[in-house]
């Protein structure tokens, strides 16, 4: 081993240990971004460097001295670049403690060069599986072993290697090395995040073999190794630390203007996004549909949504439905945003406007109010997130649930005397859509395609149907009302129609349902079971 000219100072706090010695880089990188100013720069500082097939290329024709690490196995790349540096004088060089006598005489018996830095990035099989089109075959090619074997070694190796893993790290490292090199602290924190990304990588991988080979389980454990996307202010609350994480292969709405997200924005922008799909019931009758949807919400609750032709109109009547609610609160629409769309938003004062599109002119005027945040998501994105397993703490653990495609599909059937009319199943269906996303116990109540009234986390259920009448008043004349789940009494029932409910939704299920039955036909109420519930806790 050659132990001149030290890669990093010693650390004072590493109890007499001495610092990392300088053998030689290896670098090894898909994505070429820095590296060869990073290559330059050890290469100034003496540092010898190997490099892999296309790393080794890339830095040879920016005039860099370097070397194929085949000059340290003895064997070229073989089978398609699969088999590159696993090799005793690869991992021995990087894993071999300096410290330990021994191995310092083992590898100067069998000539293994001592190897200071690993710089690697792994093969983008993130990105791959993203696409769509993307074959089995392509996603088997990006799983990268050599590299992901490479970060290992090194990351346990800390004390003597410095791992980079990340292209963001480079000016760190660069600006390290005319003192020599990074401290013990430093190569620490680069393990760290080595590891970090390896996990990431193997659960990415396993994450797509289960969706792909294991259809309808849910995974066999659970890796919650998502990167870090951005620190966040604070939590819910300025008391509170929070951080947004996200999966390298998902991507958040980008953003044309405004503040950074909050933690409670994420939250309210990933629930409204969520209003805009529309569930495929395919159960009521043919009737007219609306083209545009927009929805409001406020602290995760919906407080205003509405279905029209355009979406400028959709905007008004979702704004109208409940103003007072609305003030503060964020609206998606699934539509392009444009100018009379525009006008109508600058009414109010809204934290978040998405949408997938923004004409000029609607960004001109919405760009007026410096502080509002707009959102611009992909076409697709409410569906996609609705359709990801979902996830949350408890009791020091995690909770997934997802959609199961192997449950019997939902029915609806009138349980009243009297069927909805044309436009009641138009308004049921509606208000069934809405009440899945409010907290239960939950309830709406919608007429003409607009929701009026909308009562979320009561503690009973009839408390949400009067609390939902009170607040959509004279338009519960003639609404449909939906509970996300059955009544356990007449009394919920009795409460819509003394709102003024016409037609009520709600699961089946209650050994009193027949109760429930026996007041709507006394009222002349057309009730709509269904075999689903939709609690939302």
């Amino acid at each position: 081993m050659n132990y001149a000219n030290p890669l990093s100072s010693p650390d004072p706090e590493a109890a007499g240990m001495p610092s990392a010695p300088i053998g030689a880089a290896l670098i090894s990188v898909y994505d070429r971004t820095g590296v060869a100013e990073l290559a330059a720069a050890l290469s100034a500082a003496g540092v010898p460097i190997y490099a892999t097939g296309g790393t080794c290329r890339h830095l040879s024709a920016a005039g860099i001295d370097v070397r194929d690490v085949g000059d340290l196995t003895g064997f070229p790349s073989l089978f398609d670049g699969r088999v590159k540096t696993l090799h005793p004088n690869v991992f021995g060089g990087i894993l071999a403690d300096r410290t330990n006598p021994e191995h310092v005489a083992e590898a100067q018996r069998y000539g293994v060069p001592s190897i200071a830095a690993v710089v690697v990035n792994l093969y983008p099989f993130e990105s791959t599986v993203a696409r769509e089109e993307a074959t089995l075959e392509e996603a088997i090619e990006q799983i990268d072993i050599g590299g992901v074997s490479l970060l290992r070694a090194a990351a346990k190796n800390f004390t003597n290697v410095s791992v980079l893993s990340d292209p963001a790290q480079y000016p760190a490292f660069i600006a390290a090395l005319p003192a020599g090199g990074l401290d013990l602290a430093a190569r620490r924190t680069l393990a760290t995040r080595a590891f970090e990304r390896t996990a990431e990588y193997d659960s990415a991988i396993a994450r797509y073999l289960e969706a792909g080979l294991i259809a309808g389980d849910l995974p066999g454990s659970l890796a919650l190794t998502i990167p870090i996307e951005q620190p966040l202010r604070y939590g819910e609350n300025p008391q509170d630390r929070a951080a947004f994480y996200l999966a390298r292969e998902a991507k958040l709405p980008e953003q044309l203007w405004g503040k950074t997200l909050s933690y409670n924005n994420l939250l309210d922008l990933d629930a409204t996004l969520r209003l805009l799909v529309r569930a495929p019931y395919g159960i009521a009758p043919a009737a007219v549909t609306y083209t545009h949807r927009a929805a409001i919400v406020k602290h995760t609750v919906p407080c205003g949504v509405a279905q029209r032709g355009s979406v400028a109109d959709a905007v008004r009547e979702a704004l109208d439905a409940d103003p007072v609610s609305a003030f503060g609160g964020i609206i998606a629409v699934d539509g392009e945003v444009d100018a009379a769309t525009a006008a109508a938003l600058g009414e109010f004062f809204l934290e978040i406007v998405a949408a997938p599109g923004f004409t000029d002119d609607a960004l001109d005027l919405l760009k007026k109010k410096k502080n509002l945040r707009i959102m611009r998501y992909s076409r697709g994105m409410p569906e996609r997130i609705a359709q990801e397993l979902r996830v949350r703490s408890a009791l020091g653990g995690v909770l997934a649930e997802d959609d199961d495609p192997q449950a019997a599909p939902e029915r609806w059937h009138v349980a009243s005397r009297r069927q909805p009319s044309a436009s009641e199943w138009i308004d049921l269906a509606f208000a069934w859509d809405v009440v899945r996303h409010v907290k239960s116990n939950g309830v709406t109540i919608v007429r003409d395609g607009i929701t009026r009234g909308i009562c979320a986390g009561q503690t009973n259920r009839v408390s949400a149907v009067r609390i939902a009448g009170e607040r959509a008043a004279e338009f519960a004349a003639g609404a449909a009302c939906a509970s996300d789940g059955f009544f356990p009494f007449a009394d919920g029932l009795i409460a819509a129609a003394d709102a003024g409910a016409t037609a009520v939704i709600a699961p089946s299920g209650s050994i009193r349902d027949a109760e429930v039955i026996a007041a709507a036909d006394e009222r002349d109420i057309a009730l709509v079971f269904s075999s689903y519930r939709y609690f939302l806790h």
